[in-house]
């Protein structure tokens, strides 16, 4: 994953030339911003990222790493996708997927493209023009979904050598994004190797930063080997606090083969100072590294030391992790692309003193789709209510959120849980759910009973 980095002979730290000042944007209710080195939800909520990072493009097939890195408490995921130069490419449907599974479980998506890691020191790593290519190749299926996505362009994107153009290949990237449509709020990794041990990145943060027109960027340092003390992890995330740009510990460790990071201060200095962190990694480690799994086999009743450190310990991802404001109170949903869901939602209004329900496609892929019910009290308050509905397509539901789900073969039933039971009158609430299908993705219709 990481290779060895030469770091003999870096002496002493370059004093920035200037504290560099932002004013905060105005909050763009479509999603992210960034004022004075904070990161903000669509809510102007300011969020700080509690979370891990999950190797998807290697291991597609382990969609429930999503509900089980949420239920540990984490609040973000990196999930690690692929171009197409190095490793095989990750689909826009895939992605679509991947934000749906996100939005289930209440996670803010960090995505990010691992084929440039290590370019100009390891030959089969591609550029960030190239990452850039992807990104703009799917961003049909990026569009509209600022709220719940972070665009992080490319990982790690040179090794030890060749790193001398990182800030002009990123602000080039940052611009060609700005100029395809891509509004998100955007991550940029360091060179050498994620770590920054040139200085590079701190260095030059402010000239990237101002190459935004959205002024919408987040700087991502990976803190392995080169951080093994207090002193050099205080000093450089406290340097871009001081300078007023944000800062986010996107990779790091318990321990690693450059060296031992000091893990207790990076996530001790996080926690007191409103820096996010995402550590590596979920499961699935290899090449020496498998020490790095936070759960043995993706199984998250076997957490392994790390995984233990992490999600509870001190400073933890448990104890410190806030979720992001803008799933406070609602059910995650998809907002519609152009065009709209493509099936109307079926309903009728709502009876006296009973309720109504509507089903909803809110997103779909081959083979799978995202659903959405709509629950409407009548005339008269509701303190409880169930809805029923028969698939004839052959659709199963794999997860679902804020319902009881219970099914009898392809009749499935949908309770209320504790905190979206009572409804006014004429208000209403939403549940949804992940589900495949084959042949039709026919609408049921769809019943519902108040108590």
């Amino acid at each position: 994953m990481k290779k060895r980095l030469s770091v003999a002979g870096v002496a002493l730290l370059t004093v920035l030339a200037a504290v560099f000042a932002f004013g905060q944007p105005a909050h763009a209710a479509a999603g992210f911003s960034v004022a004075n080195g904070r990161l903000y939800d669509a809510n102007g909520t300011e969020f700080v990222m509690r979370g891990v990072n999950h190797a998807h493009t290697w291991y597609p097939q382990q969609t429930s790493s999503f509900a089980n890195i949420k239920a540990l408490g984490a609040n973000t995921v990196r999930v690690v996708l692929a171009s197409g130069d190095r490793w095989t490419k990750n689909s826009a449907a895939d992605v679509a997927n991947v934000i749906s599974l996100c939005k289930a479980n209440r996670l803010i998506c960090v995505l990010e493209v691992h084929d440039t890691t290590g370019y100009g020191e390891d030959g089969a790593a591609t550029t960030l023009n190239r990452a850039v290519d992807y990104w703009l190749s799917i961003a049909s299926t990026l569009a509209g979904q600022e709220k719940y996505v972070i665009v992080n362009i490319g990982n790690e994107p040179y090794g030890n050598q060749g790193y001398g153009s990182w800030a002009t290949d990123t602000a080039n990237a940052v611009k060609r994004l700005r100029s395809g449509g891509i509004a998100h709020t955007i991550m940029v990794d360091a060179p050498n190797w994620g770590q920054d041990w040139s200085f590079t990145m701190r260095d030059n943060a402010g000239t990237v930063f101002n190459a935004d027109p959205a002024k919408n960027t987040v700087f991502d340092i990976h803190m392995y080997g080169v951080f093994d003390t207090a002193a050099e992890i205080t000093d450089y995330l406290g340097r871009f606090r001081s300078a007023g740009l944000p800062i986010v510990v996107g990779e790091f460790g318990f321990n690693h083969s450059d060296g031992n990071p000091d893990e207790d201060t990076i996530m001790a200095y996080s926690q007191a100072n409103g820096i996010g962190y995402l550590g590596w990694s979920w499961s699935g480690n290899g090449g020496g590294v498998e020490y790095l799994d936070m759960a043995t086999a993706f199984d998250p009743n076997r957490l392994t030391s790390w995984g233990q450190r992490i999600f509870n310990g001190a400073n933890g991802i448990r104890a410190t992790a806030r979720e992001a404001s803008v799933y406070s109170g609602t059910t995650p949903t998809t907002p519609p692309t152009s065009p709209s869901p493509t099936t109307p939602p079926t309903t009728t209004p709502p009876p006296s003193g009973g309720c109504t329900a509507s089903y909803t496609i809110v997103n779909s892929w081959q083979g799978g789709f995202q659903g959405e019910i709509k629950v409407t009290a009548g005339s008269a308050a509701v303190n409880g209510w169930s809805t029923t509905w028969t698939f004839t397509g052959g659709q199963t539901i794999s997860q679902s959120w804020s319902t009881t789900l219970s099914n009898s073969g392809s009749t499935y039933t949908g309770r209320n849980v504790d905190y979206n039971g009572r409804l006014g009158a004429g208000a209403s609430t939403t549940f949804g759910f992940i589900a495949s299908w084959n042949g039709t993705n026919a609408i049921p219709a769809v019943s519902c009973t108040a108590s």
